[in-house]
């Protein structure tokens, strides 16, 4: 298939697309290219979630059964763990994980295995594009080879090879895979227009670069500057506290500013997948050049030693005010989703959190409307299969302090102020009651 056979097809809606990973980026991207009228092949190795997909299951709180349903119902998707089905797609889009090793090293054991799955199945004329977040050159250095190598053909003249990087937010109402403008860049200039106009087809604004390293340093550098300023922001909340400023308030009212300020808030830690991961990406490939990430290593510093705070914040309060320890104290969490009304836990400072108590003696419990059950994760094994708790009166009632990690909206933050002796509230969720005696700001 040439250039100009693949953007005829794209436009007139015949092309197929695959795509591997179905998680937070992979599933929205197939809703988004079925609502363009293109045919979606799913993959993923979990064979459990391709099985509830295809029955119509939701594995993501923002999008209903309902909608898998008619997903599957409209004949434009299929879900498969048979990797052998991308010889019937136009491109393959990848959107696998890339965690951190212990070491904070990148892990892309997911885009090599992923990259060597697909390589044998390639046909010529496809366009490969990888989405997953990752230091700029892996696109050319790292997956370009194991492609060619698998499949006996040449890059860039037999298949083509771009970088488009996810950029999803869970939760957000406004801006999703159609809304949100889509940055690419190829390995050559023709890959390039091949991936510009196959999302031209999911969503209204396309930005072209110059080359994949450029479109990966472009998603490195927006979680890099997320993450900076939100340790800023943490940094500043806790000198603000031994001065007596609400930070909350200092941020809002720096707000009202026009011009030349920006409203980040502090919190309990980073989670999701990006912020407390991705800039660590670039921090190890520019060893490479000799350079070190000062700006980046400061922020990480800051923004992983908020779990340890909060504990702190919730130890001093509970000797303050009801001269009891830490150790033998029941603490309820509430919310262990990483942000609000979804149900990723995926990097959640609650878990962090709630290992730390666990270490200082306390005897802790949960409450989240959105993860009844913890899921089974690498760095927090011991906390998979707890239950989320009740959320009423008499629950609440039997524990000696609520700490707040997630400001889910769906939640009766009143129930718990009316019958929590003591709460710790990192959001500053709970404002709207201001400082009472059983309310600390952490």
């Amino acid at each position: 298939m040439t250039h100009n056979n693949f953007a005829s097809k794209v436009k007139a809606g015949n092309a197929t697309i695959a795509i591997v990973g179905l998680g937070y980026v992979g599933l929205p991207l197939a809703i988004g290219f079925c609502g363009a009228g293109l045919s979606v092949l799913g993959l993923d190795i979990n064979a459990t979630r391709v099985a509830d997909l295809m029955a119509g299951k939701s594995h993501i709180s923002q999008f209903p059964d309902s909608e898998i349903r008619q997903l599957v119902e409209s004949g434009r998707f299929q879900a498969s763990t048979d990797f052998a089905v991308v010889e019937n797609a136009d491109a393959i889009l990848i959107c696998v994980p890339t965690p951190l090793t212990r070491h904070k090293d990148p892990d892309l054991s997911f885009i090599e295995a992923t990259a060597r799955a697909i390589a044998p199945h390639l046909v010529r004329g496809q366009l490969v594009v990888l989405e997953s977040t990752t230091y700029p050159g892996t696109t050319r250095e790292v997956m370009r080879p194991l492609l060619e190598q698998g499949s006996g053909m040449v890059a860039e003249k037999d298949f083509f090879i771009a970088y488009s990087p996810e950029r999803e937010d869970p939760g957000n109402e406004k801006y999703g895979a159609t809304t949100t403008p889509k940055v690419v860049g190829g390995l050559s200039e023709a890959s390039g227009k091949m991936a510009a106009e196959l999302y031209e087809k999911l969503t209204n604004k396309v930005v072209p670069v110059s080359d994949a390293d450029t479109a990966e340093a472009v998603k490195l550098t927006e979680n890099i500057f997320r993450a900076v300023n939100i340790a800023m922001v943490n940094e500043l909340k806790l000198i603000y506290d031994d001065m007596g400023i609400d930070v909350w308030e200092v941020i809002e009212a720096a707000a009202t500013k026009p011009f030349g300020f920006m409203p980040f808030y502090p919190g309990p830690g980073l989670g999701g997948h990006c912020i407390p991961i991705d800039p660590f990406y670039l921090t190890w490939k520019a060893k490479e050049f000799g350079r070190n990430t000062r700006f980046i290593e400061l922020a990480g510093m800051i923004n992983t030693a908020m779990p340890a705070h909060v504990v702190s914040r919730l130890a001093g309060a509970l000797s303050r005010k009801h001269k009891k320890a830490l150790n033998g104290a029941k603490v309820l969490v509430v919310g262990v989703a990483y942000k609000k009304n979804v149900n990723d836990t995926r990097e959640s400072p609650a878990l962090e959190i709630m290992e730390l108590l666990r270490e200082e003696g306390a005897e802790i419990a949960y409450h989240d409307p959105f993860v009844p059950e913890i899921p089974t994760t690498r760095e927090h094994t011991s906390l998979a299969g707890m239950k989320s708790v009740p959320w009423c009166a008499e629950e609440i009632g039997r524990y000696d302090a609520a700490l707040i990690v997630t400001n889910h909206d769906n939640i009766d933050w009143e129930l718990l102020v009316h019958h929590a002796p003591l709460i710790v509230d990192t959001r500053n969720v709970l404002s709207p009651w201001g400082d009472g005696d059983k309310i600390v700001k952490a």
